[in-house]
């Protein structure tokens, strides 16, 4: 397997040592040992604490896409409606889930390098009447931040929907308060601002979706139900990464260490000086606006005298890795990650001097 010097794809990300330490040592079975749950419980007080909710949380194993399913399995039936709201691919995504779930499924539309437009959703949401409205927080393909995640909160409440938000990529590297914004079902992965391996995945739900939830009633490997009361319990569903439980409670002590604020404003400068260095090389972002960029990635258009295969082969080859992309972007935008132990200015500076380089040779 190939590894670079410079890390800077939009994850999984760089994972620092002292988050690789939790799986130097051996665990007892987490299934029966008081001390897994415990710390199981101040996982879910450090998290509740980075989202700024009083909800319910519940951390479960698996890369995050188990818990976008987690998040529709759990809360739909056939027939039932959903608003996707999209402006990238994850929104879209969110939708065409649904219509594999035998769901009504309508997309509230918007330019994947623009953001959405609260107006146009209300009349949308009004109109078409969902269970569901879903919205994604941070479009990591197309570099771009929802700012109006309130107001589709507040949208949701009119209808008496549920708001389901994917903050996978954004949470902790982005301003974000998931009671502020009504957020029903929340949706954080490892990988991302918590500079872990894919190996968790995080859900804030709020006593409203449980309701939905336990109406629904479903029962597959995904289902939030058996995860509602594991401390208290002291069960889960199925056997648990304690290995990972413990590098997670490392990650978020660490993030509560330096201060949430002082974390968002690191990603805001490091996002802030990949955007000033790019431009300075020449190199277009694919945002329209530079106030739809996100703090954790940015997406820049892949130089027109590359293709992106010449272009991500001679970054390579000087020890440096950003990502690609996917779907109708896929050849035409790359992405640099700049979020979680990546959000360094020291890290961004050198694999942008490596991008000018390429870009100037």
């Amino acid at each position: 397997m190939e590894s670079y010097k410079i890390g800077l794809v939009p994850g999984p990300v760089r994972v620092p040592h002292e988050i690789k330490s939790a799986w130097l040592n051996d665990y007892a079975s987490p299934d029966l040992e008081r001390e897994f749950f415990g710390l199981y419980r101040e996982n879910q007080s450090l998290t509740q604490k980075l989202l700024h909710t009083e909800n319910n949380i519940i951390i479960t194993s698996g890369e995050a896409m188990s818990i976008l399913w987690a998040s529709l399995k759990c809360t739909l039936k056939p027939n039932d409606k959903l608003l996707a709201v999209s402006s990238g691919l994850f929104g879209d995504g969110f939708a065409e889930m649904a219509r594999a779930l035998g769901v009504n499924a309508e997309v509230c539309a918007f330019p994947y390098d623009e953001v959405p437009d609260p107006d146009a959703v209300r009349k949308h949401a009004l109109s078409f009447r969902p269970n569901v409205i879903t919205a994604v927080h941070c479009e990591t393909p197309s570099g771009t931040l929802t700012p109006c995640l309130a107001e589709l909160g507040n949208i949701a409440g009119e209808i008496d929907a549920l708001f389901v938000v994917d903050f996978v990529s954004g949470a902790g590297g982005a301003e974000l308060d998931v009671d502020a914004c009504r957020i029903d079902i929340g949706l954080l992965g490892s990988q991302k601002v918590l500079s872990m391996p894919p190996c968790l995945s995080l859900s804030s739900v709020s006593k409203r979706a449980w309701n939905i939830i336990e109406d629904v009633n479903y029962s597959g490997y995904e289902s939030y139900l058996g995860w509602r009361n594991v401390p208290d319990e002291h069960y889960t569903p199925y056997t648990h990464d304690w290995a990972a439980m413990k590098a997670l409670n490392i990650s978020l002590n660490m993030l509560h260490s330096e201060g949430i604020n002082s974390v968002i404003e690191r990603h805001e400068n490091t996002a802030r000086l990949c955007r000033d260095m790019g431009r300075e090389t020449g190199l277009r972002l694919f945002p329209k606006s530079e106030s739809f960029c996100s703090p954790t990635v940015t997406a820049f258009y892949v130089p027109e005298k590359f293709s992106w295969p010449e272009f991500d082969g001679a970054l390579r080859e000087k020890g440096l890795a950003v990502g690609g992309n996917y779907g109708k972007l896929a050849g035409r935008v790359f992405r640099v990650g700049h979020m979680g132990s990546q959000a360094d200015p020291e890290l961004v500076i050198e694999g942008m001097r490596i991008i000018r380089e390429v870009v100037n040779r």
